[in-house]
């Protein structure tokens, strides 16, 4: 039996449950997930192996129309997911009716590769808004074969990546048979100190904020980390930190937890705050936190 292997790309506005629905596809927590938008930066690969395939995920950041630098190069990570391709899927909730970006759009339905149009939510619909939506979606992409799903509910999920599979080009795969992403044990470690403070800090906060682990020292039962959080302001620093330490400290507590069910072991984890005088217009800074156009 012949092997298949292939990169199936997800875009979509922001906070339509593409992050929920490549974790339901790997069976892990790689893409942090919170109801802010622009919660994803960065174009993130899960691999899922199988002993004939391997399905190379890519969750990718919304589709919005950027308003610096930063949001520049999170669109050009959506781009990119276009051009290695070989199948796409195209998100939507119930009670959309548009993309944010018309030329994406316009790539989606002259794609020459299998497209699918995702329906997520439906565990918030009913029948008759279902049907109405379905319908109005085959026809504005008509190329594209079409699902009703519920990302969270894991409802229909499998049944897409079965129909991904058999749509896969025949190829050796691209990546060891073992590994789960691209992304280094740093990534991680960086995206769940930064789903803590999009959790739990209001307004421009989260959107002000990179983060950068300096250390990551792993022994046979612990891992230490050392990490930075950069903000772009002075008054920004304070937020972060709160009254005597207590935001920062929360923060701290709560990725810990959620980084010792990731990899497994105890973790020893060290925050601090540093202001990084706008870092999100500056390219020097962006190369320098993986933003590469």
């Amino acid at each position: 039996m012949g092997h298949k292997a292939g990169f199936v790309n997800i875009i979509g506005n922001p906070n339509v449950g593409k992050s929920t629905l490549m974790n339901a596809f790997v069976g892990e927590r790689l893409s942090i997930i919170t109801s802010k938008a622009q919660t994803t930066r960065h174009r993130i690969l899960g691999i899922v192996n199988g002993d004939d395939f391997q399905v190379i995920l890519s969750d990718t950041p919304g589709i919005i129309k950027p308003a610096y630098e930063l949001q520049e190069s999170m669109m050009g990570f959506v781009k990119s997911a276009f051009e290695d391709a070989d199948v796409l899927i195209y998100m939507v909730e119930i009670g959309e009716k548009a993309l944010k970006d018309e030329a994406f759009f316009n790539k989606i339905t002259n794609a020459k590769i299998p497209v699918f149009l995702l329906l997520n939510k439906i565990d918030q619909s009913n029948q008759e808004q279902l049907e109405e939506q379905v319908q109005f979606w085959t026809e504005k992409v008509p190329n594209a074969e079409m699902y009703p799903i519920s990302a969270l509910e894991n409802f229909n999920v499998k049944e897409v990546f079965n129909r991904i599979v058999e749509l896969l080009p025949d190829s050796p795969p691209f990546y060891p048979k073992d590994q789960l992403t691209d992304k280094p044990e740093r990534f991680f470690v960086n995206e769940a100190i930064r789903e803590k403070i999009l959790i739990h800090y209001k307004k421009e906060i989260p959107y002000s904020v990179e983060v950068e682990t300096e250390e990551f020292f792993e022994d046979e039962k612990i891992i230490r980390i050392r990490s930075v959080i950069m903000v772009e302001r002075d008054s920004q620093k304070g937020i972060i930190i709160g009254h005597k330490g207590s935001a920062l400290k929360r923060v701290g507590v709560e990725a810990r937890k959620e980084l010792e069910k990731f990899f497994g072991k105890q973790i020893h984890i060290e925050l601090y705050v540093k202001v990084n005088k706008n870092w999100r217009n500056s390219e020097k800074q962006l190369k320098r936190f993986g933003y590469n156009r």
